[in-house]
């Protein structure tokens, strides 16, 4: 009791600005592209060091997020501007009143006291104090983007609450957030409820975010120990990239990986015994509840026969120049917020609403599992501490360890809706969205997910041991499909459909995945030239299944001879150097959708094979010969030659430099995905490889190679703003310094000591 009681009163202090708790004390040594190691002997003072260097790489960014979750955005960049919710655009005001109604400030209080142990107390305090210290030590030197700006302000603890919501939200409800920032009740004329499900509700093409991730045990590599490859997908810009850094802490505490804006210590990444990456996992971290609504107000709904009034809460967001706050009316219910879906069966009229029931809601025990992770000396240690915390957000956890096991958890916190309570509380639309989301009868009170796990620590979700985990000694890997195959030889019973479905058709980036895998393996065991080979190799699945045939037959009369010809002269890769690959991505990308492309359908019993063997109907190659003279007007649209290299066309921009950029799509079957946006000249990445890491063991400690594509800092001024872009696009990995002696042989610059 006396440490959490330290833990809130460090929160208090830094939280008011008042007297200090404690003394903030961290060293932080830079080595090669400017990654730091920040060392502390208190969690204060980890949490201190942590936000000082990251403020140093990227204030403007984090200022920026802080001015977004606090409900400012339409103050300080105007209404009519935009902004990133999740991986989504959104209008400023929808992201204001998403924020400072979902976040509020009371329920954070409450869930820390409730939820965050003394170390996660701690951390967030020292972080608060870490960032406004150098806001205080830079004055008037920030950099241009947000220098004088007056969105940059000091922080307090309640600002990490709200960054710590989001970040929880990010992979689970705030995919739905303009649905939940624009409900308002309906007009009482407004009458039935006619269902439709749009074509591709919610969107099933590229996933928003995604990942692939290995872990190879003892028998499958060359010297017998555990071996990682993490390759996750985020965004290159914006708060959810990722930030290098190495933490040395209390009682042992030494970790060297990755995390996002505003995480004190590395959420993926290795220790001397442990490594580990995540990939976003196909479970639902939310559930709907279809609400039938009293026909004399469409703000009450009817729960076991009775009228139960919504709660209505008023939210107003400042507008700039002095003009008049915005404000809203937003309804909750005993089951979440109202949500809608304009285009959607998900509206509110008059006899239906919806609301939104998310397991990661006021989620504090996040940076618990993470230090849990952290401290763990096997892989059995890893997947105790995330079935004991249920706190990892929105992520599998795939990991291995150097006495050579391999595990692959998909445990997480999702609602504790069971098989049974999907079959009893089915609404008649259930069945309509069963593949896309879990939506739940909300007139009976016996289908709360929330009052199931009565005495558990935490009621209202799943519990661990109804989630899917497994350790092997060959290997297992996940490239965002569900739980059931982690590996070709073996598959997973069927789980609740809330963790995601089962026997269903993989994507293209799976197939891929395992049969490279497969591949590999059956030529020799596994080791670092291989695991780069997996990484990077830039084949796309998709290409190969169709390509080949696809041109002999387009060829054979002669027609769009041209075209054909440069998806036959293609590599079918998406490297650098391959010609034909933007032909092939436009092309693809218009008839990925097809139900008619292939002639051996899905198979449950064979699915890193099916669908195969490209068609043969004279009437489909038509329909797809015109398809690929249209992505040939696109290119020329774009002012794009046919012929002209992948790496001139996907690039990264640097000042006046452009860095070509390997790797495509994820629904083409890359591995490497790479999801770009049109600029002048040519494509630029906006999500896709970011942290790539290679972990194994030897007797002295973890040896890591690893890049980050779109390296360190945002500071265009920085000299860590493209230096790990140009290795990216070399394929140039780096052995990351870990030891005393590796840490000094890289250092730049010198050392800072902080305190106060």
């Amino acid at each position: 009791m006396r440490n959490w009681a330290l833990g809130m009163a460090l929160v208090a202090a830094a939280a008011t600005g008042t007297a200090r708790a404690a003394t903030y004390e961290a060293t932080i040594t830079r080595t090669t592209y400017g990654i730091p190691h920040i060392e502390a002997d208190t969690w204060q003072g980890v949490g201190y060091g942590v936000a000082y260097a990251y403020a140093q790489d990227n204030i403007c960014m984090l200022a920026e997020e802080f001015a977004t979750i606090a409900g400012e955005r339409s103050l300080h960049f105007g209404p009519e501007g935009k902004s990133v919710m999740g991986f989504r655009e959104v209008d400023n005001v929808t992201s204001d009143f998403f924020y400072r109604s979902q976040l509020p400030l009371e329920r954070l209080r409450t869930t820390m006291v409730e939820q965050a142990n003394p170390e996660t107390s701690q951390l967030m305090a020292g972080y608060v104090a870490g960032y406004n210290r150098f806001l205080a030590d830079s004055g008037d030197t920030l950099p241009e983007a947000c220098g004088g700006k007056d969105w940059v302000r000091p922080i307090t603890v309640d600002d990490m609450l709200r960054l710590n919501g989001k970040q929880m939200a990010l992979a689970s409800s705030l995919a739905l957030a303009p649905g939940i920032a624009t409900a308002t009740p309906p007009e009482a004329a407004k009458a039935a409820y006619t269902p439709h499900i749009p074509e591709g509700f919610p969107d099933k093409d590229e996933p928003t975010f995604g990942s692939n991730g290995w872990a190879f045990g003892g028998e499958a590599t060359a010297d017998g120990k555990g071996l990682l490859i993490g390759n996750p997908h985020f965004p290159w810009e914006g708060p959810a990239r990722f930030w290098q850094l190495h933490v040395r802490g209390p009682d042992g505490f030494d970790v060297m990986g990755v995390g996002l804006a505003g995480t004190p210590i590395p959420t993926l990444g290795f220790n001397k015994d442990v490594a580990w990456t995540h990939t976003v996992t196909a479970a639902r971290h939310f559930a709907v509840y279809a609400l039938a609504l009293s026909p004399d107000d469409p703000t009450t709904y009817i729960l076991d026969g009775e009228p139960v009034k919504m709660k209505a809460r008023e939210v107003s967001v400042p507008m700039p120049g002095g003009a008049e706050p915005l404000t809203r009316t937003f309804y909750s219910t005993k089951f979440g917020p109202i949500v809608t879906v304009p285009g959607t069966p998900f509206g509110w009229n008059a006899k239906m609403a919806f609301a939104l029931r998310d397991a990661n809601s006021g989620n504090g025990r996040a940076i618990e599992a993470w230090l849990g992770i952290g401290r763990a000396k096997s892989v059995g240690e890893i997947e105790t501490a995330i079935s004991e915390t249920l706190g990892i957000p929105w992520v599998n956890t795939i990991a291995a360890d150097r006495e050579g096991s391999a595990l692959h958890a998909d445990i997480t916190a999702v609602p504790n809706v069971t098989k049974g309570l999907i079959a009893a509380c089915s609404t008649p639309f259930s069945g309509l969205v069963a593949d896309r989301l879990t939506l739940l009868d909300g007139s009976r009170s016996e289908c709360d997910s929330d009052q199931y796990g009565e005495g558990s620590a935490h009621k209202g979700l799943l519990p661990a041991n109804e989630q899917a985990s497994r350790t092997r000694r060959d290997y297992v890997t996940n490239s965002n499909d569900s739980y059931w195959i982690s590996n070709a030889s073996s598959r997973y019973e069927a789980l609740s459909p809330i963790l995601g479905p089962h026997s269903n058709q993989l994507s293209l980036r799976t197939r891929s995945n395992f049969q490279e895998t497969e591949a590999i393996l059956a030529g020799g065991k596994m080791d670092r030239a291989r695991a780069k080979e997996l990484t990077f190799g830039n084949k796309s699945l998709a290409a190969e299944l169709m390509v080949d045939p696809f041109v002999a037959a387009c060829n054979s009369d002669g027609r769009f001879v041209g075209n054909c010809a440069v998806l036959g002269e293609w590599d079918q890769r998406f490297e650098a150097g391959s010609k034909g690959a933007y032909l092939f991505e436009r092309f693809w990308n218009s008839i990925r959708n097809r139900n008619d492309l292939w002639t051996v359908p899905f198979d449950a019993e064979n699915p890193l094979t099916t669908p195969r063997g490209f068609t043969e109907d004279p009437s489909v190659i038509d329909e797809l010969i015109e398809a690929l003279d249209e992505a040939a007007k696109a290119h020329d649209e774009d002012a794009i030659e046919l012929d002209r290299p992948w790496g001139e066309i996907q690039f990264r921009a640097a000042g006046d430099e452009r860095i070509a950029v390997h790797g495509g799509p994820g629904t083409a079957g890359v591995l490497n995905m790479q999801r770009s946006r049109k600029v002048a000249g040519g494509v630029t990445p906006v999500h896709g490889s970011s942290y790539i890491q290679i972990v194994g063991f030897d007797e002295a400690g973890p040896v890591a190679e690893a890049i980050l594509s779109y390296s360190q800092s945002t500071n265009p001024e920085s000299p860590h703003y493209a230096d790990q872009t140009r290795n990216y696009a070399a394929k140039k990995w780096y052995r990351l310094p870990f030891t005393d002696a590796e840490i000094e042989a890289a250092k730049i610059g010198e050392v800072l000591t902080l305190s106060e």
